[in-house]
């Protein structure tokens, strides 16, 4: 081989190139794979990078030509398909390579060169100890913090490892130590791998239904299919795919499972390791960088057969794929809203042509993207209409708000009904996708708004923090005694949010157990699984949630579901938020009456009449989305034209604006007859964070002319002087218009 051999690097930048380095011979003659990792000089700074492909000839003149560091990697990190993914959706979504591929790979391997994994050490209750636990804790009476440490892992099932006890507490190794002498507690080396404990339901029987699904998918296990489990909220869509599962890795093939968010895994964790006789990992960004890396690690080595992760993990190698299932697939979180604005949803599907594999899609209300690729017939649909225990779907009624007398935005007959439910020992969950007590404080005397200081919007007031939050950038400060206009000391709080609705309900109904599961009240480690065991064992009488608690949540002694505010979502401007609402209201309603207890719902809203709550009300789900559908046909929106937005946002106005501008010049030097561009204009939150928000719309009927086009536009933007003092980036099926 040459002693001057060149490779082209993707480097983590901002930038639409890769870059030319020099291999030098301590490196070695050996071959360079795609996708290993290299030290390289960038600037003033040290950066790893990923090579690309090795070349025989540089455009860069060879005396500025710099040269590798150093080679951390023997193979390549990604297959080929992997990183013909990247590569492809880099192209796609109009992104640096460099960026795309640092976003595959797991942080620890961003900064530190040794791909061998170092799992955690973690620590539990030496159970073989023979003195009772009450007895070890009175031994431990004058020592309180071992007392401390032996009741938290005493309390934890799998045991702690340091990153958990520091969450906990602090100063804690001398407590261990001193446990570790006692032999009260172990130590250990926590696995990546979660071994399936399988309790032999093998025989699950299925219903007519669910076999009919699972013998269709079945079918077509070793080829691409893309199939769309449309199933009724309560149908069984979790038994298709541990049935699925059982397939493919009784062929030794493994099998990747997208969910939305982290409050899905614990509960399908405990669904698949019960059915199922392997090795699992979960990845989810509450898991810190080695724990991630470790399961990462065991993924891309067949150690594990079943991955489970949200979605940054469709990014995870897998060296002998058969199936991927994305649940909840209609769910706007698939969709990364910034830096990377991937969907991991449409990536999953890419993918799974790339490994020619089978891709099942599972939703009670799939995307209107997704119909529409049923109805041009590119993907397949299954059925289940029933649910699995033939159980009828809870009876919705819808409340009229206007006249009505109002306990913090509850009117007296739902007040009244759920009284009845809870008489009749059912539960009750509350819907407001609204936290917080109330969404502003307002003056009463001179009408005085808590305004955000750097977003077109009010902050939301937390009555037990006594703080105002801006729930868009972030952004608090304590909550007003006094008017800052006039100095009146009457503020009223307008509206009401969860704490608002929890508070009321816990003094409307004292003997019952009141639960708030929110952002808020699940951001300690294991609280929201703690919220939800107690939801699920019917502790909980009542429950308040947000989107938390809309989807995939089993509560078997759920009677009632209170949906008490969708109007704000009837009038948006966002051309998608109908389809958000339907989801969302189906979503909910589906959590009442899944076991033995019939089940009911309630719809607050001051437009009874409006036609989507008319259909869902009459036809459901499946009625609304067809016409929803034909009147994004109609009206020339996604799916029928392909759509883009470039944004760009600076603390300086003119800045922004003046950089559209001349985007817009720069876009006239080229053929664009198959785009249609629309702005300048603002967002429609023209102020957030602090800084001014403008964009352009892009539509064209020809996917691949907006692609052409986007491709040329933006290494051209680029250039422009303008755009060092902006911020922009280009969203390519972006999931909402704000």
């Amino acid at each position: 081989m040459s002693k001057n051999r060149i490779v082209k690097v993707a480097v983590p930048c901002p930038l639409y190139k890769t870059f030319d380095y020099r291999l030098n011979t301590q490196h070695g003659n050996r071959a360079i794979q795609a996708g290993v990792r290299v030290r390289i000089p960038f600037g003033r700074q040290k950066l790893v990078g990923i090579i690309v492909e090795e070349i025989q000839h540089s455009d860069v003149p060879a005396n500025k030509l710099k040269s590798v560091t150093a080679v951390l990697d023997d193979h390549s990190l990604f297959s080929d398909d992997l990183l013909n993914l990247l590569f492809w959706a880099a192209r796609y979504y109009v992104h640096p390579l460099g960026d795309v591929i640092q976003t595959a790979l797991p942080v620890y391997l961003r900064s530190n060169d040794d791909a061998t994994p170092s799992l955690s050490e973690y620590w539990h209750i030496n159970h073989t100890k023979t003195a009772p636990h009450e007895e070890i804790q009175q031994i431990l009476k004058r020592a309180p913090k071992q007392q401390q440490i032996y009741q938290l892992l005493y309390d934890a099932e799998n045991g702690l490892d340091a990153d958990a006890l520091n969450s906990l507490t602090n100063n804690w190794r001398p407590a261990i130590k001193a446990l570790l002498a006692k032999q009260f507690i172990n130590q250990d080396v926590k696995p990546a791998v979660i071994r399936a404990k399988n309790s032999g339901k093998k025989n699950f029987c299925l219903t007519e239904e669910q076999t009919a699904a699972v013998n269709s998918i079945t079918s077509h296990l070793h080829e691409h299919s893309v199939h769309v489990l449309n199933g009724v909220t309560g149908s069984g869509k979790t038994e298709v795919y541990l049935s699925l599962c059982e397939t493919t890795l009784a062929a030794n093939k493994q099998v990747l499972v997208l969910v939305p968010e982290i409050g899905l895994t614990p509960q399908l964790m405990q669904r698949f390791r019960e059915r199922l006789d392997t090795n699992i990992v979960v990845l989810h960004s509450a898991m810190n960088d080695k724990q991630r890396y470790a399961a990462w690690h065991a993924a891309a080595t067949n150690q594990a057969q079943l991955i489970i992760g949200t979605r940054s993990t469709i990014f995870t190698p897998l060296p002998e794929p058969g199936l991927i299932i994305v649940d909840e697939e209609h769910d706007g979180s698939y969709k990364q809203q910034d830096g990377f604005r991937y969907n991991a949803r449409d990536l999953a599907i890419l993918r799974a042509k790339n490994s020619n594999i089978p891709i099942v899609l599972g939703s009670a209300t799939p995307s209107i993207e997704s119909l529409n690729n049923i109805n041009e017939q590119r993907y397949m649909v299954h059925y289940l209409k029933q649910r699995a225990n033939k159980k009828p779907l809870p009876k919705i009624k819808l409340v009229n708000l206007c006249n009505q007398k109002l306990h913090e935005g509850m009117a007296e007959t739902l007040l009244s009904t759920i009284k009845q439910h809870l008489d009749q020992h059912g539960q009750v969950l509350l819907f407001i996708n609204r936290r917080g007590f109330a969404p502003l404080l307002m003056c009463h005397d001179c009408g005085w708004t808590t305004n955000c200081l750097r977003c077109d919007a009010h902050m939301t007031f937390h009555k037990r923090r006594k703080q105002l939050h801006c729930h868009h950038c972030g952004s608090q400060r304590a909550a007003p005694e006094h008017c800052e206009e006039c100095g009146s000391t009457n503020i009223l709080a307008i509206g009401a949010g969860t704490e608002r609705i929890e508070q009321y309900l816990q003094s409307a109904f004292p003997d019952t157990q009141v639960s708030r599961i929110d952002r808020d009240t699940t951001r300690n480690k294991g609280s929201l699984e703690d919220k939800l065991q107690k939801a699920h064992s019917g502790e909980s009488g009542i429950l308040v949630g947000t989107q938390m608690l809309a989807k995939g949540h089993d509560f078997p002694n759920l009677t009632l579901v209170c949906i008490l505010d969708t109007d704000q979502a009837l009038f948006s401007a966002d051309f998608r938020a109908a389809e958000h609402l339907a989801q969302l209201v189906t979503q909910v309603s589906g959590r009442a009456g899944r076991a033995e207890k019939p089940g009911e719902v309630l719809i607050q809203t001051h437009h009874p009449e409006h036609p989507l709550l008319q259909t869902l009300l009459h036809k459901g789900y499946a009625s609304f989305a067809e016409a929803a559908l034909k009147e994004r046909q109609a009206a020339g929106l996604p799916p029928a034209r392909h759509l883009a937005i470039l944004r760009c946002e600076s603390v300086d106005s003119k800045a922004a604006q003046f950089f559209l501008d001349q985007a817009i010049e720069q876009s006239q030097q080229v053929d664009k007859d198959n785009v249609d561009i629309f702005g300048p204009m603002p967002a429609p939150m023209e102020r957030r964070a602090g800084r001014f928000r403008y964009q352009i719309m892009l539509q064209s009927d020809n996917r691949k002319a907006l692609h052409q086009f986007l491709s040329w536009w933006a290494p051209q933007l680029q250039q422009l002087a303008s755009s060092r003092k902006v911020r922009w980036s280009i969203d390519v099926d972006p999931y909402d218009t704000f």
